[in-house]
């Protein structure tokens, strides 16, 4: 048996789904795993912010329609790119177990983000960690930053940068976390929605590769994201808005928190809800609705 996985050609994306790949191998000897490659409308601008151009879908896009196309058989996705909204006939079947979710800060000197000078050049294109990085330290001087990962380290070794924000997975997962100054706790900066969790995505009448997957899916994440997602779905939000939320499991015991802030970092509102594990899509509209009957609807009704 054959089982295509559709994936972007970026290094960290292949690593990603080339391990997707090892463990469907190991479980099925009897299945062969192929990586197909899909240039996605992301993958193909590389000047602009993603707040600028249509912000999540953007790396998921071609991959989906080569789903429903039949040409691939699962998608392997950062769940951080994956909109509130997946197209008609399509579902999320399995989410592997996450990577630390927390962003990083990689930096000359290996400065932390309460050691970098006054008016530091800071490299991010996210709006949710410039919002959240102004709002502690308003003096930094934040510029856009794109391409790959190896593209951005490079970025601060040649001095365009004295610092850069990346998620802590990716580093991991293509072993570079060596560079590394500091992990940045998720009470400073939340992280992005699905931050370091995969999510596997097929279509929803393929009942042969959805219990082929089945091995893969981990509970706990599954069900931190799927708060996460239900928070970002109430808020309507992606990348072209300011929003961060992250789910921890404490046995049955679900805690959610989330924020919303103003793009230049002058406000920021952010709460929490606790629940049960099995009400994890409910807390993420809960605490989505209390963020917003706290001001967060003003603010993004002005962006």
């Amino acid at each position: 048996m054959i089982i295509r996985i559709g994936t972007r050609g970026s290094n960290l994306a292949v690593t990603q789904s080339r391990w997707v790949k090892q463990e469907i191998e190991a479980r099925y000897p009897q299945v062969e795993a192929q990586l197909i490659k899909i240039k996605t409308t992301g993958d193909k601008i590389l000047d602009s912010p993603l707040s600028k151009i249509g912000g999540k879908g953007l790396f998921v896009k071609e991959i989906e329609e080569a789903l429903l196309r039949k040409q691939v058989d699962v998608a392997v996705h950062s769940m951080k790119d994956v909109p509130a909204e997946l197209a008609e006939a399509l579902m999320l079947s399995s989410y592997p177990e996450r990577e630390d979710p927390r962003d990083a800060i990689i930096s000359s000197g290996h400065l932390g983000l309460e050691g970098l000078p006054h008016g530091s050049r800071v490299g991010t294109s996210s709006l949710r960690r410039a919002a959240q990085l102004l709002f502690m330290r308003p003096d930094l001087d934040l510029l856009p930053l794109r391409g790959n990962v190896d593209t951005r380290l490079r970025k601060v070794k040649s001095g365009d940068f004295l610092a850069i924000i990346l998620a802590t997975a990716g580093l991991r997962r293509l072993r570079l976390e060596h560079h590394i100054s500091q992990i940045i706790p998720s009470q400073q900066i939340l992280p992005a929605i699905g931050q370091g969790a995969l999510g596997l995505e097929v279509r929803q009448d393929d009942e042969q590769t959805i219990n082929l997957l089945r091995f893969l899916n981990h509970v706990p994440t599954e069900k931190a994201v799927k708060a996460e997602r239900a928070f970002m779905k109430e808020l309507g939000g992606g990348c072209q808005v300011p929003i961060a939320a992250l789910g921890h499991l404490d046995g049955d015991i679900l805690l959610l928190e989330g924020m919303v802030a103003e793009v230049d970092g002058s406000r920021l509102i952010r709460d929490k809800v606790i629940g049960g594990i099995d009400d994890s899509q409910e807390i993420g509209t809960m605490l989505a609705r209390k963020l917003l009957e706290s001001g967060a609807d003003r603010i993004l009704e002005k962006i």
